[in-house]
């Protein structure tokens, strides 16, 4: 059986019909509610907070953050974000409290930089790692929606995104993007080895209550976490002392940069950023230096000497 997120793009596979049977399907509706209770778990917010919910659909998680009581910290104020018109216009029908933006995540969050305390994504990243035409770069879209996402954060703010990836491929690519875009990352994986298996990727931004992003630190006691980057200060955790113009480093940053603009660009090799030792004799290079002086030359004025 074909995974959704390989039939259609997501706004053409949730068209008006397929949300409504999404909402009113007493078994999503129970799966969505555990999924949601345990995202927010992971987030472990003692006070009402402001949450992106990212791919919010019919509004079925925001819901259950409206509803959190005081006791647990909440109500919570949440904005949801989704691509499908057809779910967003459901969510306005059902009355959800939340305000709602119909947006492509592939395309960055485009909210305020350090506008919201905390977010949640359940069901949705999976999507950003298929192509719908040759010119659209998974890894492209990826980076530019975690780019978004830290950067919509306020410092000390946490991400909790429950995914279904494919295979280990989708689940790396998840993952590296997550952290190039500056989180420090853990994945969590309930009932593993199970068909009822689901997987968590805890995000930190650096500052306010997770010191230099430190994902230990959120996570500590948990038993199946798999800490992808710590983000741990200290000397060693320093810039690279090479980061001139034409340096590997800055060479891999640049194609970083476009592989977020959904650019599509050349494989990094061992060759990458290699410097050649090869030098020209002074002869040589007189040699060349006057042949691109002929160039500027206007063909009527005198040679050169």
């Amino acid at each position: 059986m074909s995974r959704p997120e390989e039939t259609l793009p997501p706004d053409l596979f949730y068209s008006d019909a397929e949300s409504r049977k999404y909402t009113t399907s007493s078994r999503i509706l129970s799966i969505q509610s555990s999924m949601t209770h345990r995202a927010l778990e992971l987030l472990n917010l003692n006070t009402p907070s402001l949450i992106l919910d990212v791919g919010c659909g019919s509004g079925l998680s925001g819901e259950i953050l409206s509803s959190i009581p005081p006791s647990e910290g909440g109500p919570h104020i949440w904005i949801g974000m989704d691509i499908s018109a057809s779910m967003l216009d459901i969510a306005l029908h059902r009355d959800v409290e939340g305000d709602l933006l119909l947006a492509d995540i592939g395309q960055g969050v485009p909210l305020r930089p350090g506008s919201i305390d905390a977010a949640i994504s359940i069901s949705a990243i999976q999507w950003l790692c298929n192509a719908d035409s040759s010119d659209v770069s998974p890894a492209g879209r990826l980076g530019r929606f975690f780019g978004g996402l830290y950067a919509a954060l306020k410092r000390g703010g946490r991400a909790v995104c429950q995914f279904y990836p494919k295979n280990d491929e989708q689940r790396s690519m998840i993952c590296s993007a997550a952290i190039k875009a500056g989180f420090g990352a853990g994945l969590l994986e309930d009932e593993p080895g199970t068909k009822n298996a689901k997987l968590y990727l805890v995000l930190t931004v650096s500052g306010g209550d997770a010191p230099k992003g430190d994902i230990t630190g959120v996570v500590d006691g948990m038993d199946g976490v798999d800490i992808m980057d710590q983000r741990r200060g200290g000397k060693g955790g320093g810039r690279a002392a090479d980061d001139r113009k034409g340096s590997k480093r800055w060479i891999l940053k640049k194609k970083e940069q476009m592989e977020r603009k959904g650019k599509v660009v050349k494989a990094n090799s061992k060759y990458t950023g290699f410097a050649s030792s090869k030098r020209f004799s002074p002869s040589v290079t007189n040699f060349i230096q006057t042949q691109k002086a002929h160039r500027f030359l206007d063909p009527m004025s005198s040679t050169l000497s």
